[in-house]
């Protein structure tokens, strides 16, 4: 068959166009991208100071991206789309792949879910929803209309179900009734038929907690396109301690042995949440992907998990949970939604010294943490900065210094830990 020279000219273009498309991305969806350990996954929040009125601008994004796609994350979470953020991490997206063609990134856009009455003076009323949950909803749905290359899936309600977020929880209803609305404008073409609908929440909510086994949740297992789960054994440290500390038998090891052997537990323990959620899912007959939405170690606090209480947080632990999480995650095609790439003041601005101010893997600054220093080693943040700073790492990266400021968990029995 012979081409002319113009239809020879028109093809070339084609298919020079469609390589451009597939090394950006923008043919890849959710179900090529959840699960492939080429494309990790993070939570990701850019804010620096101690309250949320004060916005990463798209600037101060765009060096976060740039940090984050050095480490080959290729997707990142957000939370509220309500906020200039969401908008501005999709404008620096954006402005990076006309950059550079090559650059991806992906996002799983959050949708924040409340009862009535949440966050507000009067008493919360679990059985109602919040009237800004429909703003919320529309909002997610315009902002994937508008960057359908970028945003892969939408998340309805974070630890939205869950009883113990008493300040705002719902039933499982309210969420199925969201996940369907959003199914239906795929049906309808109004939303991309690839984009990925879920529900971000506590294991115990989707079904690892038998208080939750209702209906309703049957129904929201069929609804959404995969389920996505939150486990933090760092927290259960202190709430539900059965897997945490150092059997006696373990003390004539190295005091980095006997951590490596605690935080090794602690990753069973996230396993085993997982393999429940999984269990009660095929006990209804349903088979989708799971995926975790949310696991996160801090690396400092001075309360519940800090050296006066379980003594579970510090940088060299977190470290060893990150690469343990990942090796699994990555091992069994899992993504893990990493919580999270930088530290955020804001999240509990009345104490500094917090936990939940401290689950980054860089500081606000930039600096790269333990988990990260043989990624630093390798040379992969060079020439990146955050605000002005040049990454670097933490303690100057003199691990010794880092191990004398370690606390050993608990020393305890082996009869006393869970089997």
């Amino acid at each position: 068959m012979k081409f002319s020279v113009p239809k020879l000219f028109l093809i070339l273009t084609f298919l020079l166009s469609c390589s451009t498309m597939e090394k950006t991305g923008k043919h890849i969806n959710a179900s090529q991208i959840l699960g492939n350990p080429d494309f990790l996954a993070i939570s990701y929040g850019g804010y620096r100071g101690n309250s949320r009125n004060l916005e990463p601008s798209v600037a101060q994004i765009k060096e976060d991206m740039k940090i984050l796609s050095a480490m080959s994350v290729k997707i990142i979470r957000t939370y509220n789309v309500h906020l200039p953020e969401a908008g501005n991490i999709l404008k620096a997206i954006t402005e990076l792949q006309r950059e550079d063609p090559k650059f991806e990134m992906y996002v799983m856009l959050g949708a924040w879910i409340d009862c009535k009455n949440a966050w507000t003076n009067l008493e919360p009323d679990h059985n109602e929803e919040s009237e800004r949950n429909a703003v919320e909803i529309n909002q997610a749905a315009t902002l994937a209309k508008k960057y359908p290359e970028i945003i892969k899936v939408i998340a309805v309600g974070n630890e939205a179900m869950v009883k113990w977020a008493t300040k705002y929880y719902v039933q499982p209803g309210v969420i199925l009734k969201w996940v369907n609305h959003l199914q239906d404008l795929k049906k309808n073409g109004e939303l991309p038929k690839d984009l990925w609908i879920t529900s971000s929440d506590n294991f115990a909510s989707w079904g690892g907690g038998g208080e939750y086994h209702t209906d309703d949740l049957y129904q929201l297992f069929k609804a959404v396109d995969y389920v996505s789960i939150h486990t933090y054994p760092m927290h259960d440290t202190h709430y539900n301690p059965v897997f945490w500390g150092v059997k006696e038998t373990e003390l004539q090891f190295s005091k980095e042995k006997q951590i490596e052997f605690a935080m090794e537990r602690a990753v069973e323990y996230a396993q085993s949440q997982y393999q429940l959620v999984k269990n009660y899912m095929h006990s209804l007959g349903v088979d989708k992907p799971i995926h975790i939405g949310e696991t996160g170690w801090a690396t400092f606090s001075n309360e519940r998990y800090g050296n006066t209480d379980s003594k579970a947080v510090d940088e060299y632990k977190a470290g060893v949970f990150y690469r343990l999480m990942r090796q699994w995650t990555n091992e069994n095609q899992i993504s893990c939604f990493y919580f999270e790439a930088f530290d955020e003041p804001w999240k509990d601005a009345r104490n500094p010294g917090g936990s939940e101010n401290h689950f980054g893997l860089f500081t606000v600054e930039g600096k790269a943490k333990y988990a990260v220093w043989d990624l630093y080693d390798k040379g992969i943040f060079k020439n990146l900065s955050r605000d002005g700073n040049i990454i670097g790492k933490t303690y100057d990266g003199n691990l010794q210094t880092l191990i004398n400021q370690v606390e050993l968990p608990p020393i305890k029995h082996a009869e006393v830990f869970a089997h």
